[in-house]
């Protein structure tokens, strides 16, 4: 199957390589040319056969809207956007209509797998009509782990996203949860080694996961994650899963809590702040903070492509870059937590 994708940042650079190896056609595009398969996204839209299909891989907000925006003027009635950013799952249904009155499909498609995906496969929770979505099985099928998990068309435009936020807001408590053990753990003298305590944890036990996995591999890297600053960013989907639960009057106190906690280590150096950075590095590449190191000074960058991922995802339009806007508060790494 021909497919274009928007957007060759960490996230984006592995699909089309994990596509490319499941025998479909994939034909690229990012402002950076280094990475892309053509000059410009009129390209992509020439170099791709009847109906098309264009996979749309850059931040949330206003560089998404930038890319929607033109493949609306450039693609044909029959033709179908997949946005597979982290958008606002409100943002989805909007440009499900812009391109609808132009005859052209909108299916969403939540993405988690981090840098970890291209190996090991990316989770998919796609929202969107039959219609649209039934065509992709080929590309959605490459791209999910192998076996009988890891997709599911979630319902209609906007049921991909918002299952997402809803996975990320989960994935915040999660290691929140972790952080707080960790750091209790480490306060007492009875415990000669928490690393060899979570180790213990990987297998038989009901905590085991993914996460705490990445968590005993950051403690071999530093074993008291003394190398850290306990400063952590938040995505904007936290935010975005507590505003729904205020709206549908459904109490989340653990993850909002876990929200909370990462406003609070940007007060001050939060041990458990520590984990949850080194996690997100484990998990997404994403940058830390070191010790001693200002907030907001990072050590550790993650590949920024133009219009890929943070979590990779994560720069702008250059006239963002001239104007100084960064629209801070749109995630743009499907994995960034």
């Amino acid at each position: 199957m021909q497919i274009g994708l928007v957007g060759l940042g960490k996230m984006g650079g592995n699909m089309r390589e994990r596509l490319r190896a499941a025998g479909h056609t994939v034909v690229g595009y990012d402002t950076r040319p280094d990475l892309s398969d053509v000059a410009h996204l009129s390209d992509l839209v020439d170099r791709l056969d009847g109906p098309r299909a264009v996979w749309v891989m850059v931040p949330a907000g206003a560089v998404t809207q930038h890319v929607i925006d033109q493949l609306g003027t450039l693609l044909k009635p029959g033709d179908t956007v997949v946005d597979g950013g982290n958008s606002r799952w409100t943002d989805d249904e909007k440009h499900a209509k812009e391109l609808g009155a132009r005859g052209i499909g909108f299916v969403d498609a939540g993405v988690s797998g981090g840098v970890w995906g291209l190996e090991h496969g990316y989770a998919l929770m796609v929202g969107g009509d039959e219609e649209h979505v039934e065509p992709l099985k080929p590309i959605f099928d490459a791209l999910k782990p192998e076996g009988p998990y890891g997709y599911v068309h979630a319902g209609r435009v906007g049921a991909g996203h918002f299952a997402k936020m809803v996975h990320n807001g989960i994935e915040y408590a999660m290691m929140q949860a972790y952080a707080e053990g960790w750091e209790l753990l480490e306060k007492v003298d009875s415990v000669d080694s928490v690393r060899e305590v979570f180790r213990s944890w990987q297998d038989g036990t009901v905590i085991r996961s993914w996460l705490l996995d990445l968590a005993v591999d950051a403690l071999d890297e530093d074993a008291h994650l003394e190398k850290l600053r306990g400063y952590a960013e938040d995505s904007g989907e936290g935010r975005w899963t507590v505003e729904a639960a205020l709206d549908h009057a459904v109490p989340l106190p653990a993850i909002t809590a876990s929200l909370f906690a990462r406003f609070s280590s940007r007060q001050e150096d939060s041990p458990q702040m520590k984990m949850v950075a080194a996690l997100r590095k484990q998990f997404g590449g994403h940058a830390v903070t070191s010790a001693g190191t200002s907030a907001g000074t990072s050590t550790d960058r993650p590949d920024q492509g133009s219009h890929g991922s943070p979590q990779g995802q994560g720069s702008r339009t250059a006239g963002e870059v001239r104007a100084g806007r960064a629209d801070p508060g749109n995630p743009g790494n499907p994995d960034e937590v």
